[in-house]
């Protein structure tokens, strides 16, 4: 079967979509509007199937939704999260036929063993277990038929229902967040892309304790097929179950595997769900998946760190020189107030100097009332257009956050953060990402994308308290 997006391939796929999101319209909407009772447990497990089945990045959403703490029904939860490691794998003699087509009819002597069960299976691809000629424990990363006509399909459905949305928030335009979306989930596909943001991080994090990143093979590799080192590990959720102290190693660690790689190098793993990591007997965090990389401008970093100063100093000129930074047009002080108002519940954890956890109940702040007021203004002073950097940064961040909330860690995040930009200079980073960028063989940024170009545009815009929702309440 071709991977090419022919005509054929896109139909099939916009039949599947459609058939499983329709029903799952449907249902929801006889038990909202119609009182008729839904069975959740089984429509959970159904629509798990059907996305599953399906493949690609629809079936990214319903990952993503299952690791934020109550997006969804219990029922739901526990049916989506199997699709980060377990979604429906494809038989031995497609993996017989594919293995052939990306690395020639011999392909199994150039293994001393390979299995034909798929040790996990995903969203674009599956992996099996080999064994190298030398003895090295292999990860072979398969990528299923036809994916560009998969992506393709999601994308147009992802479109039809931004549209839908703002037929009902006409405050709200999502042409930027398709844009970005479309384009990391296209770089998605290219797996010798995925290799050189393995070596990045390889390098990055190389001097970290306790963290591990794969090392690809690329002489068995190719751009539908990754092959790397195995590392074993259980499921991170497992931590879950320890005590304080190690729930709270394995936070750290994955705090510094997010936000060395950003506020040193100005790099970001996009795809931080549950399933990407794994954690080993002794404590070492694996970071599996590298498909989803966003690299950012080092002025973009800047902004960060200077709206936290802003934030935390009452600083309005340097929280208004910050959101420039960020890409943002001109903004009325009025419209500044508003962002500040929704930048402060975000960076809370940050701006408190003690251990705590990243959400915290009782604390008299809530989540959903202050993305929704943030809202309500945004609409009434004619909206804001943040640039397309917002959208991954957000995803980054609630997955990460879900990851925090499942470890309920009780960590000073102030200090952890200030021991991570209190040296920061942004001629210094920019100088270090170019040189790590092109000894890993990744594109430098386009000069004309992102905050570099959003702060030259004027139309109307997105609400980033909507589109960062999910981050507030992570």
């Amino acid at each position: 079967m071709s991977d090419d997006d022919t005509f054929t391939g896109r139909v099939r796929r916009y039949a599947q979509v459609s058939t499983a999101m329709a029903g799952l319209g449907a249902r929801l909407a006889g038990e909202r509007y119609l009182g008729i009772a839904v069975d959740r447990r089984r429509h959970a497990a159904d629509l798990k199937a059907a996305l599953g089945g399906i493949k690609g990045p629809l079936m990214k959403v319903a990952q993503l939704l299952a690791t934020i703490p109550d997006a969804l029904p219990k029922e739901y939860v526990d049916q989506l999260i199997q699709l980060q490691a377990n979604a429906p794998a494809m038989g031995w003699p497609f993996v017989r036929r594919r293995m052939a087509g990306e690395l020639g009819p011999d392909w199994q002597n150039k293994f001393r063993s390979f299995e034909k069960t798929a040790a996990r299976a995903a969203s674009l691809g599956q992996v099996h277990r080999a064994v190298a000629l030398e003895g090295t424990p292999l990860a072979c990363k398969l990528q299923y038929p036809d994916m560009a006509s998969a992506v393709e399909a999601d994308l147009r459905q992802l479109k039809l229902a931004m549209s839908l949305y703002e037929r009902y928030d006409r405050a709200v335009t999502t042409a930027e967040i398709h844009a970005e979306i479309a384009e990391r989930l296209r770089e998605e596909l290219d797996y010798r892309r995925e290799a050189t943001h393995m070596r990045l991080y390889g390098a990055i994090l190389g001097g970290e304790a306790k963290v591990a990143v794969p090392r690809p093979y690329s002489e068995l590799s190719t751009s539908r097929l990754l092959t790397m080192t195995w590392l074993d590990g259980a499921p991170i959720l497992e931590t879950a179950k320890a005590r304080l102290a190690r729930r709270n190693e394995i936070a750290l660690r994955m705090f510094r595997i997010w936000y060395v790689p950003f506020y040193h190098y100005g790099v970001i793993h996009g795809d931080p769900h549950l399933g990407n990591y794994t954690v080993a007997p002794d404590g070492t965090v694996n970071l599996l998946d590298f498909g989803c990389i966003r690299v950012f401008h080092a002025s973009f970093v800047r902004g960060v760190i200077d709206l936290y100063h802003a934030l935390e100093r009452g600083d309005r000129e340097l929280a208004v020189d910050a959101y420039r930074r960020w890409g943002f047009g001109d903004l009325s002080a009025e419209m500044i107030e508003v962002l500040n108002r929704w930048a402060l519940y975000v960076y809370g954890p940050l701006l408190d100097d003690r251990a705590r956890r990243i959400q915290e109940k009782g604390d008299g702040v809530d989540g959903a009332a202050v993305v929704e007021s943030v809202h309500r203004d945004i609409r009434r002073l004619g909206g804001v257009r943040p640039p397309r950097e917002f959208v991954f940064m957000d995803r980054a961040a609630v997955g990460l956050g879900s990851v925090f909330l499942h470890l309920r860690a009780e960590i000073n995040w102030h200090r952890l953060f200030h021991e991570l930009i209190e040296a920061f200079d942004e001629t210094a980073l920019a100088a270090r990402q170019r040189a790590a960028l092109e000894a890993a063989g990744v594109p430098l940024p386009s000069e004309s994308s992102g905050a570099a170009s959003s702060s030259r545009r004027r139309t109307r815009t997105t609400d980033p308290a909507k589109q960062a929702g999910g981050q507030a309440r992570a």
